[in-house]
């Protein structure tokens, strides 16, 4: 059985039609004082239940729905509840920078874990190590597949660089170098203040990238200002042309705004996060994650193979 929470319902029905699986109807509303109210409207006594529902903003009600959702469904007698998180709320919290900070992705997982999950499954998670945060099964599963397909399908006639936009993700970007036959790998050498949220500063490029089509990778964009002062060096630095290529599209307060101004041919991304029209632009591509979703959760189901997904 499958049970949406109310992020991204298109998300939702997406996967639910490539699963040819309806979705379960529910009742779910505010009250007055903001307290979330949830109801399965059919008996899920003994069902293989899989809640999906991406960390969206408003986040903390998405994350709060959710795990409603998952103890309505523990209480109710399903058999096993793996709840699908396109998008893992608090993923870059996942370590101590500064005295006296939380580590929320961990607390994250412990809530999921209190609220009655049996399995995780989502999708590029900031680092990888916040598997281990869950007590149990976790599907990490990976959109570079659909990435890389599109960029080869449209760029893969020009020389290419793989550029990861700061040295900690240079294991992610070196990953599609070898997915697009061994393209050159760059990176942008950065500095961060911990203190300032959002804010960072690129220094200088480090490798190869003058004539090339740059595809600047990151698993998400927010506000949008490091990968566009990324975008930037890669231009002044000789690149031929860039092409910025994320997972998650979170597009915070001035993301749309430099992002569309910036000096990127194209800017792609998946649907793990609702966007609105406004939101949207001509240089914009979103590829549908729906089907990776729905492979995953028929292989779960199945007790089939996940990892089999990318060989």
């Amino acid at each position: 059985m499958l049970f949406s929470g109310r992020a991204h319902p298109v998300l939702a029905e997406e996967v639910a039609n490539l699963l040819e699986v309806p979705l379960v109807p529910t009742t779910a509303y505010d009250f007055a004082n903001g307290e979330i109210y949830v109801r399965f409207d059919e008996s899920v006594r003994g069902s293989d239940a899989f809640v999906i529902q991406s960390h969206s903003a408003p986040i903390n009600e998405a994350i709060m729905e959710q795990l409603i959702m998952i103890d309505a469904l523990k209480r109710a007698s399903a058999k096993r509840i793996t709840v699908i998180l396109p998008f893992y709320g608090y993923a870059r919290q996942d370590k101590k920078h500064l005295g006296r900070e939380p580590i929320s992705a961990r607390l994250m997982a412990d809530l999921f874990t209190a609220a009655g999950a049996d399995r995780l499954m989502t999708v590029d998670l900031h680092t990888a190590q916040i598997q281990g945060y869950f007590d149990g099964p976790v599907d990490h599963l990976l959109a570079m597949p659909i990435l890389t397909r599109y960029v080869k399908n449209n760029y893969g006639d020009q020389p290419l660089a793989v550029v990861s936009p700061d040295a900690g993700r240079i294991k992610v970007a070196e990953s599609w170098a070898n997915a697009l036959g061994g393209a050159p790998l760059a990176f942008i050498h950065k500095t961060r203040d911990p203190r300032r949220p959002n804010e960072s500063k690129a220094n200088r490029v480090v490798g190869e990238v003058e004539g090339r089509t740059c595809i600047l990778v990151d698993d998400l964009i927010d506000t949008g200002g490091t990968i566009v002062q990324a975008a930037e060096a890669l231009k002044a630095d000789g690149a031929a042309d860039v092409i910025i290529a994320a997972t998650h599209a979170v597009f915070s307060g001035p993301a749309v705004d430099r992002l569309k101004n910036s000096v990127a041919r194209e800017v792609v991304v998946t649907n793990t996060l609702p966007l609105s029209d406004e939101q949207r632009f001509d240089s914009l591509t979103v590829l549908s994650i729906a089907p990776l979703l729905a492979q995953a959760t028929a292989a779960v189901f199945e007790d089939g193979s996940v990892t089999s997904l990318f060989s």
